[in-house]
């Protein structure tokens, strides 16, 4: 036959402070009653109890109190994404700014999200015009100044790293490629899988950025990046210039950030 055998209970918790000061108070008052009626055997018994309660005491007030967990901070999309492209340092879409979020930032960003910031930009631009330290803003075409589909600036860079040209796409994706293996060795830890993957993305684009065996060093991605930038980065970099300039001339402070209309470069002579 077999016996079930009931589990120990759970140890008893621990006394609040106040509840042993209560004891701690009858308890003295027990002492001297035996002490008055002369009962030493009782005294002694109830002098040790008082000690041990005493200590119980001690421990219940010096105990450390609990840490508060701390408040989950949760940081606007807008900082995340300029955390991203400040990064990167070039125009993108969104899927390279939530690889890139993934990789290096914590906290959820999805590309859903980015959906519509690029509008509510913009209306926050027009109701109160530099009232932000930035703002997230489209990257314009060279040719129509209207914005490039689905890549976002950030309206502090210079006006011609918003351009984007016919090489430009090209240029930016190898400066990005530079700046996160310059940014990758500048962490002292290992590379986490979401900062891998980023990495290898970039290095499949990169002619000579793969080692044997198709390993990835990031010395060797800058190197393949850095040596293919010097073939288009001139001929880019004058392209922009021109349209910026153009930009200036052109358009009012709002579309040098989101674009002109493109019903009305027709009659501005944008392109001319």
């Amino acid at each position: 036959m077999s016996h079930d055998v009931d589990p120990s209970p759970d140890p008893a918790p621990p006394e609040s402070a106040d509840h042993l000061e209560q004891r701690i108070s009858a308890l003295r008052t027990e002492v001297r009653r035996a002490v008055g009626r002369g009962d030493r055997a009782a005294a002694r018994v109830l002098r040790a109890e008082l000690r041990r309660l005493e200590q119980a005491w001690d421990t219940a007030v010096m105990a450390p109190a609990a840490p508060e967990p701390e408040p989950t901070r949760l940081i606007p999309v807008r900082d995340q994404v300029h955390h991203a492209l400040t990064l990167l340092g070039v125009p993108a879409a969104p899927k390279l700014i939530q690889s890139v979020h993934e990789a290096f930032y914590s906290g959820p960003l999805n590309a859903g999200q980015l959906t519509s910031l690029r509008r509510d930009e913009e209306r926050s631009f027009r109701s109160g015009p530099h009232t932000r330290p930035f703002y997230l803003c489209a990257a314009l075409t060279s040719d129509l100044l209207a914005p490039a589909r689905g890549l976002l600036a950030v309206s502090t860079w210079p006006a011609p790293t918003r351009m984007v040209g016919p090489l430009s796409p090209r240029v930016d994706f190898l400066t990005a490629a530079v700046r996160v293996t310059e940014h990758l060795e500048r962490l002292d830890a290992e590379p986490g899988p979401a900062a891998r993957r980023l990495l290898w993305r970039f290095a499949a684009g990169i002619p000579r950025a793969t080692g044997v065996q198709g390993t990835v060093d990031l010395s060797a991605v800058r190197a393949a990046a850095h040596a293919e930038l010097d073939v288009h980065r001139e001929a880019d970099a004058a392209h922009r210039a021109e349209a910026a300039e153009r930009a200036g001339r052109q358009l009012d402070p709002v579309a040098q950030l989101f674009g002109a209309r493109l019903q009305n470069t027709r009659a501005m002579g944008v392109g001319s």
